[in-house]
């Protein structure tokens, strides 16, 4: 999810990237989102894993991430990426369609 979402919007250079919050649904239990982004390279961005508050019949098993990135880009031109059941989150948004 981090890799597609990083791809989407051409970050290639870590710099740019202020920090990163990440949330799971409480069943999500077993390792830290975080773990994935120092898998490949962020050792120096500001990492922070949270659980999402449990809402009586919320999606189940999902990750959501909060990136703060130093972009000269418009809101607009920012690609938001919803994967698989996520997309139906956020149908309002084209990039989860």
């Amino acid at each position: 999810m981090l890799e597609e979402l990083l791809r989407a919007n051409g970050i290639s250079d870590f710099d740019e990237v202020g920090s990163i919050i990440f949330t799971t649904s409480p069943d999500l239990t077993s390792t830290f989102p975080a773990e994935a982004a120092r898998a490949i390279g962020m050792s120096q961005v500001p990492l922070l894993c949270a659980s999402e508050i449990a809402v009586p019949g919320s999606m189940p098993r999902c990750i959501r991430v909060l990136l703060h990135w130093n972009t000269e880009k418009k809101q607009g031109d920012i690609v938001h990426v919803y994967l698989r059941e996520a997309k139906r989150l956020r149908p309002d948004v084209a990039s989860a369609q």
